[in-house]
């Protein structure tokens, strides 16, 4: 029965023409046009300095092994070294205007040098794309950093004499940066690709196919709510609440078809990303299908609960309209939140809409893989489960 349900509504929605306008010709066209839109502003922003902005709390800026690694972070293609005290770093931190904090303790050189366990401490956004090149970027110069000191100090217990240590560390400093010059170089252009040319990873619909994929999924279920709301006008629902079918039935009938519908929708825009516009979604197509999986089961909740709602088709419409702006603009459809900053891309990041993007380009932009997926679907997938609670709170309610 309940699939019977999800293919009487899915039949319904096929046979209103505007409904395909909506769900293929309307995505498509935008998409196109966001490309092109994305491409210029690439363009525009060649000059700009497009290097990760890292704040840099050092206490003691003058002590040997901080200005060791001072020089050579200063020296990145990839990293913009921001000196500030722990106060400021926070702030701008928070206010976006830096993608991170480095933090050197205190007796950082002192503790190091003598053997005794020294760390530095990075503060940044895990899930963004900037907190993870962050992270590959200073991996490796402070670990080179650590094994000259460890280096220079076996160098001078073995000669027996103090004196050794400082010629030591410089020496094995010097050769660490000539011979990682070269991977160096490599690591920095892997995880600065986007960042040097453009934001969108070398393809201006890297952004826009899946912006736009998210943003007329949600809009796209105007057709598939009108028919809860045409159900109730014609009192078809109350006759299903007669039959043999209990009430969740009915539910997950509805939303069984609106989950069809955007999944449906969704694979014909990723194949068109994939095959007409070169977006890679393949590389990785079990995360993929995770993501889509995760976003269909979302919004089709959010649209049985607009469904149930709504009590004429203007509201429906009202309602998707502002659902589908209010995620799109703060949930990074339209433009990477990391160029946002500050409040709004605190916000943005907490959006349904946002997790599905995240979940998206990590694929498609940030070259990562499975695993890197599962936290932007577990967090779809309570997001769907949250609107099909309140769905069915309101239904059980219509019942009454």
């Amino acid at each position: 029965m309940i699939f019977d349900l999800a293919l009487k509504d899915l039949l319904q929605m096929v046979r209103d023409k505007r409904s395909l306008l909506f769900i293929v010709a309307m995505p498509i066209i935008f998409t196109l046009f966001m490309g092109f839109a994305y491409r210029g502003g690439s363009q525009n922003d060649a000059e700009a300095d497009h290097r990760i902005p890292l704040a840099l709390v050092d206490p003691q800026p003058d002590s040997r092994l901080s200005k060791m690694l001072f020089t050579r972070l200063d020296s990145s293609d990839s990293i913009r070294i921001v000196p500030m005290n722990e106060d400021e770093a926070m702030n701008a931190f928070r206010k976006g205007e830096v993608a991170g904090v480095l933090v050197i303790p205190a007796g950082f050189s002192e503790q190091a040098e003598a053997g005794k366990a020294a760390q530095l401490n990075l503060i940044a956004e895990a899930s963004s794309s900037e907190g993870q090149s962050l992270y590959q970027l200073l991996r490796v110069p402070i670990s080179q950093l650590m094994s000259a000191v460890e280096v220079a100090r076996l160098s001078a217990d073995v000669q027996s004499n103090p004196d050794e240590y400082i010629p030591s560390v410089e020496l094995a400093w010097s050769k660490w940066n000539e011979n990682s010059k070269i991977s160096l170089v490599r690591v920095e252009q892997a995880v600065a690709k986007g960042s040097e040319s453009d934001w969108t990873g070398g393809n201006p619909y890297n952004q826009a196919s899946p912006g736009i994929l998210v943003q007329f999924a949600i809009f796209g279920l105007t057709t598939s709510a009108q028919i809860l709301v045409q159900e109730r006008k014609t009192r078809t629902l109350q006759r299903l609440m007669t039959t043999v079918m209990r009430p969740w039935e009915i539910v997950a009938g509805h939303l069984l078809a609106m989950f069809g519908l955007v999944f449906l929708q969704t694979v014909i825009l990723v194949v068109f990303g994939q095959f007409a516009l070169g977006v890679d979604y393949l590389r990785e197509p079990l995360g993929t299908l995770l993501v889509s999986v995760a976003l269909g089961l979302w919004v089709a909740s959010m649209g049985l609960l607009i469904g149930v709602f709504a009590r004429t088709d203007d509201q429906v419409i009202l309602y998707s309209m502002v659902a589908m702006f209010l995620f799109s603009a703060l949930g990074g459809t339209w433009f990477p939140l990391e160029a946002a900053g500050g409040a709004f891309a605190a916000i943005g990041r907490a959006m349904p809409s946002a997790w599905a993007m995240t979940g998206y380009q990590d694929i498609l932009i940030r070259g990562l893989g499975l695993d890197s997926v599962w936290l932007a679907a577990g967090c779809l997938l309570l997001y769907a489960l949250g609107f099909f609670g309140l769905a069915v709170w309101r239904f059980k309610e219509l019942e009454v």
